[in-house]
């Protein structure tokens, strides 16, 4: 599959769900109404988000607590990058708690107040696909991506990597054995948040 193939189909197949989905928190009457949603990983239907379904509810609570608690400083933050810092220095030492919970919960009351991430965050299925890239790190530029990656937003880009990893490895392994670079390394940046 080349990597126009999967970032059409990322398109074809997620976009609209994801944007659905973030148009839920966006669209909350409150800062504490999102928080909560967020904290709950709730969806639109309802239901538990499948990333944080194991978690048990009684722990999404106390990050709901814990999130509340700082509802006022979420709200005055100036970008995603102060988001998503302000949520994990919360929550991201509960026991139980990982960073794709920390990514997913900043991501949803970054919506709410309309900051988006301008970096691809990493953890999970997201780092395993941009290994194939000689990505590592929390975060990255996404200008640093071939330019198929260019028609998505950070935060698709971090769905794709993850949804798209093994077609991704499988990509990779296919030119690495034809010893074709997957990337232009020269180019190559890393950025973290400060």
């Amino acid at each position: 599959m080349k990597l126009d193939d999967i970032v059409s189909d990322y398109i074809r197949e997620y976009r609209d769900d994801a944007r659905k989905e973030m148009r839920y928190f966006e669209v909350q009457r409150s800062s504490s109404a999102a928080i909560r949603k967020a904290a709950l990983c709730e969806l639109p239907n309802g239901r538990r988000h499948a990333h944080q379904r194991r978690i048990p509810g009684t722990l999404l609570e106390q990050v709901e607590a814990k999130l509340q608690g700082i509802r006022r400083k979420l709200a005055r933050a100036t970008d995603f990058i102060a988001v998503h810092r302000l949520v994990d220095d919360e929550i991201g030492k509960i026991k139980g708690i990982g960073a794709l919970t920390v990514y997913d919960v900043a991501h949803r009351i970054g919506a709410h107040f309309g900051r988006t991430p301008q970096l691809v965050y990493l953890h999970a299925g997201a780092r395993a696909g941009a290994r194939v890239f000689n990505i590592s790190g929390d975060s990255f530029d996404p200008a640093i991506l071939p330019k198929a990656f260019s028609c998505l937003e950070p935060s698709e880009i971090e769905d794709c990597l993850c949804i798209y990893r093994n077609e991704l490895r499988h990509r990779a392994h296919s030119r690495v054995t034809s010893h074709k670079p997957l990337c232009d390394l020269a180019v190559r940046r890393q950025c973290a948040p400060k």
